[in-house]
């Protein structure tokens, strides 16, 4: 290895990709904070295994930084099943979220981040997707257009908002439940730190941690008040 990459001091979206995966938690009990909405999941999620059947609808709500695609990925985990992310500015053609829906398996979660800026026809496409499990799609115009229903795996939709008064009520009624994530105490942040500090083998001291989580905004996935401007944690 060449004596200038050595001595590079950034580091590479690689290496950040692998450092942010191995501190998000992958389990309810690894969670730190959000008390009331894991109480709720832990709930449903029991009550789902022993029904044998997939997880109710979920919308996540609240400002960015709070958890919202690690707690879909907890979900999946937990339910021991595959989670497919994607953001409402991706689906702008029926044929973009139409095609994310027919490759679901039996009991996937599907996340969808920004929900409330689906586009309409995206939208309705969803309406019978989440409450019969099927796609209707049109083929052909005028006079020899024909409609097509196409069966869909169980699934569980989790959507995320920063702004939950933007949802339209027919897509909100749909969701089996609605949770807020709240923000965090300062000795949750600072759990938080000190946890993610073991992780990567980073010294700290409790005092550190304290004065890192009173500059955190109260988010633990939120850049921090400090001088290079970094991030404690998860999102």
């Amino acid at each position: 290895m060449e004596e200038d990459a050595l001595l590079q001091p950034q580091v590479t979206a690689d290496e950040l990709g692998k450092a942010e995966e191995g501190v998000r938690p992958r389990r309810l009990a690894d969670y730190i904070g959000q008390k009331d909405l894991k109480d709720v999941l832990t709930i449903a999620i029991q009550a789902a295994q022993a029904r044998k059947e997939t997880l109710d609808h979920l919308l996540l709500y609240g400002p960015p930084g709070l958890g919202k695609t690690t707690m879909s990925l907890i979900l999946a985990a937990e339910m021991q099943v595959a989670c497919k992310i994607t953001s409402a500015p991706a689906l702008e053609r029926p044929r973009d979220i139409v095609g994310l829906l027919v490759t679901l398996k039996p009991g996937d979660i599907l996340f969808i981040d920004e929900i409330h800026r689906l586009p309409r026809v995206t939208e309705e496409i969803l309406y019978p997707a989440m409450e019969d499990f099927r796609v209707d799609v049109t083929t052909g115009k005028g006079q020899s257009a024909r409609t097509m229903s196409i069966p869909l795996h169980r699934f569980t939709l989790v959507g995320a908002t920063t702004r939950v008064g933007a949802l339209t009520s027919p897509l909100r009624d749909r969701f089996g439940l609605v949770q807020r994530l709240r923000f965090y105490e300062l000795d949750e942040l600072t759990h938080i730190i000190l946890r993610t500090a073991g992780i990567l083998h980073t010294a700290i001291s409790a005092d550190g941690a304290t004065e890192i989580a009173r500059r955190s905004r109260a988010l633990p996935g939120s850049p921090i008040d400090c001088c290079d401007g970094c991030g404690i944690m998860w999102k």
